[in-house]
């Protein structure tokens, strides 16, 4: 292979339309843009623009409210949770945690943390250290021998 023999593969790059170059060229005199106004212009930039009407965008009302503290945990169950210890996934002997829950691949991103919700038999002795559980969960860790110890400080109310 050359230098001088490679080339782009035929009709891959088209060449530029000359426009405003006289009637016979197909694309004279308005070049392609219609007739006079706004549009026949340079620069426009009109989007959302209803000439003049109140566009869509302020006819319609605002809705809903975004807490710039709400959190977002990965909800896990102590069932599965315990479907991982039983397929070897998650070491019983170390403690739970959201790096060892997304190694294990029950829990996909990490987000704010990890809580754990009570629904399911949990049989392991397990040390959970996660952001945050139900009182049931805290309940069937204890009943189960294992502990639980919050990352988040909750408030007390």
């Amino acid at each position: 292979m050359k230098l001088n023999g490679i080339s782009d593969n035929p009709g891959s790059s088209a060449e530029r339309m000359r426009v405003g170059r006289g009637i016979g060229s197909g694309k004279g005199k308005t070049a392609g843009r219609g007739v006079k106004g706004q549009k026949a212009r340079t620069g426009v930039a009109i989007k959302g623009f209803e000439g003049g009407q109140m566009p869509l965008h302020r006819r319609l009302p605002k809705r809903g409210f975004w807490n710039p503290f709400s959190v977002d945990y990965n909800e896990v169950n102590l069932g599965r949770i315990q479907q991982a210890v039983d397929s070897g996934k998650l070491d019983a002997s170390a403690p739970v945690t959201l790096e060892s829950l997304i190694a294990a691949g029950v829990v996909s991103k990490a987000r704010d943390g990890v809580k754990i919700l009570g629904n399911g038999e949990l049989t392991a002795k397990l040390a959970f250290e996660v952001a945050s559980a139900s009182k049931s969960a805290v309940a069937a860790i204890e009943k189960a021998g294992g502990s639980v110890r919050l990352l988040v400080a909750v408030a007390e109310a």
